[in-house]
């Protein structure tokens, strides 16, 4: 009976040394899967802190106010203009002719086109051109006239990209005529003066003539708003009427267009400032749908509508172009800016108490003192550490904030920004 108890005893302890060396097994098997899980998290917890652009913008329907006063004529014929839409004219300045029927009008045209074809030929055939002309020079100035006229087509400036063309056509012409791979022009100048004769015989004379009595831009049509949206008016708008405006041409007949006084127009529109992002004298950039160009603009007037949550906006311009007068309402984009700072994601931002220099009436640094700042944690390295941000936008799920590369107190660039702790999310 006395041998079976020592083996009894050894069997237990036996046991026991395996159950624990199991249990410190499965703890370190729980510790590494522990730090692994962790370490996963963390990483998935951060996010670098990269360089991105933002455009703080709106859009929004514009109506066009500007001081306009219709041109009309007698209504009986047809109407030649001479005047581009939104092209500047003198007192005494012929707008339009007014012929019989649309005959007569196309050769008005051709005899113009001809007229100026002539003027091309002549310029060519100039023996004091011919005189001093130079292969070598020559061909500068044709390459220099073709890289301004892409610039012109570029630009979208027709009236430069004609002239340009013309240019070219004068420059290659001639090198032709000095290089002797042609003999000249002259046969062309007998044809164009040979038909120039023939339309001038057929061509009636204009049956009335329609001049500007004032220096101002023309428009060759009309849509009967201009004397109810004018800058007098501009007080009295409404929410209802800006929105019930429709952009149309008039049928009335007698209507030639309109002359638009003055340097400055305006733009109106019905956007939401109620986090009153836009300020009167926010000098701000317009974008229309008719046009790729960009517009100085200076925002004049804002008045809260006292029925719901928008805003009358009134915008001060001084640019005019063909586009910007072929509407009264036009979609617009209004661009307050365009910022670049690091992005930080808003779920990141917390606040700290940072202690910082304070400084005098005069600028000049007279201590320290503890403030609540905004910023981010930061991962670097095992260590965790709080940096400030200068926020220069804000988009709806993110921010950005300036670089500040001599202060190492903010977020810099590739900063591991931590959205959580290990322990979960960030308190602040």
């Amino acid at each position: 009976m006395g041998s079976h108890k020592p083996e009894s005893g050894r069997s237990d302890s036996g046991l026991i040394v395996k159950l624990l060396r199991n249990l410190v097994l499965v703890l370190l098997l729980i510790v590494f899967v522990s730090i692994v899980y962790n370490f996963q998290n963390k990483k998935a917890a951060t996010e670098t802190a990269l360089l991105s652009d933002a455009i703080s913008s709106e859009k929004f329907r514009g109506v066009f106010i500007r001081s306009e006063t219709p041109v009309t004529f007698s209504g009986n014929g047809v109407l030649s203009y001479k005047i581009a839409d939104g092209g500047k004219v003198g007192s005494g300045t012929v707008i339009a002719e007014v012929y019989p029927d649309d005959e007569q009008i196309m050769r008005s045209r051709e005899i113009a086109q001809l007229e100026r074809e002539l003027d091309i030929l002549k310029k060519i055939q100039n023996p004091g051109t011919l005189e001093s002309a130079q292969p070598a020079s020559l061909s500068a100035n044709i390459s220099e006239s073709y890289r301004a006229l892409i610039y012109s087509r570029d630009m979208k400036d027709y009236s430069a990209f004609r002239n340009e063309m013309e240019n070219l056509v004068v420059g290659m012409s001639t090198y032709q005529i000095i290089t002797q791979e042609v003999d000249g022009f002259d046969q062309q100048i007998i044809d164009i003066n040979s038909r120039l004769a023939e339309l001038k015989g057929m061509t009636a004379k204009p049956s009335e003539t329609v001049t500007a009595n004032e220096s101002a831009y023309f428009v060759s049509y009309c849509d009967g708003y201009e004397s109810e949206l004018t800058p007098d008016n501009m007080d009295k708008l409404t929410v209802e009427q800006l929105r019930s405006i429709v952009d149309g041409k008039s049928s009335e007949p007698g209507l030639v267009g309109k002359m638009i006084s003055g340097y400055n127009w305006f733009i109106a529109g019905v956007i939401d400032n109620t986090r009153k992002l836009y300020n009167i004298g926010d000098s701000i950039e317009l974008k229309f749908d008719s046009s790729d160009e960009k517009i100085d603009a200076v925002i004049t007037d804002i008045r809260e509508d006292t029925d719901s949550s928008v805003s009358i906006i009134i915008i001060e311009c001084s640019r005019f172009s063909k586009a910007l007068v072929e509407h009264r309402a036009e979609s617009c984009e209004l661009i307050k800016g365009e910022y670049r700072g690091l992005k930080v994601p808003r779920e990141a931002i917390r606040f700290d108490d940072m202690e910082q220099q304070t400084t005098n009436s005069d600028g000049e640094p007279d201590g320290t003192a503890v403030v609540n700042t905004k910023g981010v944690y930061i991962m670097k390295g095992e260590q965790v550490l709080f940096k400030k941000i200068d926020v220069v936008y804000e988009g709806s799920d993110y921010v950005l904030s300036e670089v500040h590369e001599e202060d190492p107190s903010y977020l810099a660039l590739y900063d591991d920004i931590m959205i959580e702790t290990e322990g979960g999310e960030l308190n602040g």
